[in-house]
């Protein structure tokens, strides 16, 4: 089958609104976390979240853009054109069939949800009492998921295989795996493919929040995202997005693109466990894990950096380290482990684009980021296992596995390779 490189990267995040910026502050240790401003959360139990800083969709959209679109599509739109400005392509010379937008988000346009609804709710009454329908012709336009990936081929006039996946916090991993397959199939030759999400508002924190999923740590929000730490208490709401231009290996070569890292092999899996929870052996994601390396044909000796899954949540976490102690051992050597949620939060379908990024750029830099705030690590966490704590690392890395695994017990891995 057909190789697929990463030939362009984007990003909007909560450390920075492009990829450089984004990854200098996670090398760096920083928490993209602080007081929520999009709406006001004193009544809710979490106050806190890790939001997208100065962002203007100005530049990557026109007003009627912005005004047809919700957050999540904002952030979509922004992230893929950074990713294909990076890239160099020029779509006027290729068949517009041949590029297609394989995209994901976890809940889509929930703001507009809310809005819509509410004012709907409080809205004007008829005579006999009944509230009057008012909804905005945008309203479903703007809600519904597939949208982004939709306005991104409009856009840029793609006209090939178009789609969004839907997988809870695997959503983005599920597009690559997708957007690798028909690569390497031969039915496309550029698949623009990553996630968006835009989950900070009262509904997403307040239902979180009720499920008990959300740290509390409302004193020290910076600090409050604390993956394997004996004291984490739940995971910290994040927003953004990330893009990846995915590209026949060939047809990178023929035009001289510049070449990030390989996309060497995916897999997922589901754990048929519990709507919410993982499985607490972490089966489903050990053989995932396993399928993973499998397809991207190397061996479990050779990763070198695993992105963790990791949320900050007392089950997830230990689960997850189940999961990676059944596949590569109780000491595996020349593995390093961390956790990057410490600093972004955790970005829901968006995840796993973003975490693609700091994979591709941990590669090409030869530089682990850390897990920051863990100060205790969990004793039911094997000491031999190689996670890394308090500051980055220069260590060269050929192989790159990032773990997402999302409620419903679905389980994505991806798995790059240098070039």
């Amino acid at each position: 089958m057909k190789r697929v490189v990463v030939t362009g990267m984007g990003a909007i995040t909560p450390l920075g609104n492009d990829p450089a910026s984004f990854w200098e502050q996670l090398k760096a240790g920083a928490s993209g976390a602080g007081p929520i401003t999009h709406f006001n959360s004193a009544a809710f139990r979490t106050h806190f979240a890790c939001e997208v800083k100065n962002f203007d969709p100005t530049g990557a959209l026109d007003r009627n853009e912005i005004k047809r679109t919700d957050l999540f599509t904002q952030y979509a739109l922004a992230s893929a054109s950074q990713a294909i400005k990076d890239s160099g392509l020029d779509f006027s010379k290729m068949d517009p069939f041949d590029t297609g937008v394989i995209w994901g988000s976890g809940q889509g346009g929930m703001a507009t949800f809310e809005e819509q609804v509410r004012e709907y709710a409080t809205g004007p009454t008829t005579p006999t009492g009944e509230l009057q329908p008012r909804f905005s012709p945008f309203f479903v336009p703007k809600l519904i998921a597939n949208m982004a990936s939709g306005m991104i081929s409009i856009k840029y006039g793609l006209m090939g295989i178009n789609y969004t996946t839907v997988s809870a916090c695997s959503t983005s991993n599920t597009a690559f795996m997708d957007a690798l397959n028909y690569i390497r199939l031969g039915k496309a030759k550029v698949i623009i493919s990553g996630g968006s999400e835009a989950p900070v508002t009262e509904a997403s924190i307040g239902g979180f929040n009720a499920m008990k999923a959300l740290s509390t740590r409302n004193d020290d929000p910076t600090g409050a995202s604390r993956p394997f730490d004996a004291s984490r208490d739940g995971f910290v709401m994040g927003e953004g997005a990330g893009a990846l231009v995915l590209e026949e290996y060939e047809h990178a070569r023929a035009r001289g693109a510049h070449i990030y890292a390989e996309l060497g092999g995916a897999a997922m899996t589901a754990d048929a466990y519990h709507m919410t929870s993982t499985h607490p052996e972490g089966a489903g994601a050990r053989r995932a894990m396993e399928d993973a390396l499998k397809d991207a044909e190397v061996n479990k000796e050779q990763v070198d950096y695993l992105n963790a899954h990791a949320t900050s949540t007392p089950v997830g976490d230990l689960s997850e380290i189940n999961a990676i102690t059944r596949l590569f051992g109780q000491a595996p050597k020349g593995l390093i482990i961390s956790a990057t949620k410490s600093m972004t939060g955790h970005l829901l379908g968006a995840a796993g684009a973003i975490e693609a990024i700091a994979s591709i750029l941990s590669i090409r830099d030869g530089v682990i980021p850390p897990t920051i705030n863990t100060k205790e690590v969990d004793p039911a966490i094997p000491r031999s296992l190689n996670i890394l704590l308090g500051e980055a690392i220069d260590h060269p890395v050929k192989v790159a596995m990032s773990n997402t695994f999302g409620f419903g017990g679905h389980n994505g891995i991806v798995v790059f390779k240098k070039i």
